[in-house]
């Protein structure tokens, strides 16, 4: 795994492991169900992923937007792909929440609705509900 996909907590927020794409647990929850998106193939620019990473990012994206819409129906999604601290392709997917949602007891707000995501603005959350987080959303793509 590259060193983008390490910083961001590979392997313990792993949900799902595609041939050239994983999706993990944003450690910093911008809103319920922030996650990466990251490309396991050496690119620095979008441009030199293969014409593989590239079909397959079609089906990644689709089973994203399907297990983040049946665990918490969001209103919107943003997909950022700045890679300015971070060199290797990804993209940081935000779902967007007109009002608030809760997970096990815990409220998660989307602090800059409805204007564009601020990565700064985070909902704190223990260990615990990391993992529990996490493990949630893979049931999801369990069920694709």
């Amino acid at each position: 795994m590259n060193e983008t996909i390490l910083k961001f907590g590979y392997p313990a927020t792993l949900i799902k492991e595609y041939q050239n794409w994983v999706v993990l647990l944003r450690p910093q929850q911008v809103t319920l169900g922030s996650l990466v998106l990251a490309c396991k193939e050496p690119a620095k620019q979008f441009g030199e992923v293969s014409p593989a990473g590239f079909a397959e990012l079609s089906r990644a994206v689709a089973d994203l937007e399907s297990a983040l819409s049946s665990a918490f129906q969001f209103d919107k999604i943003n997909y950022l792909m700045l890679m300015m601290l971070d060199p290797d392709v990804h993209f940081h997917v935000i779902p967007r929440y007109a009002e608030a949602r809760s997970f096990e007891g815990h409220s998660f707000s989307d602090q800059s609705w409805p204007g564009p995501p601020a990565l700064n603005l985070v909902n704190d959350i223990d260990a615990g509900i990391s993992e529990r987080l996490r493990d949630a959303l893979r049931s999801r793509w369990a069920s694709l």
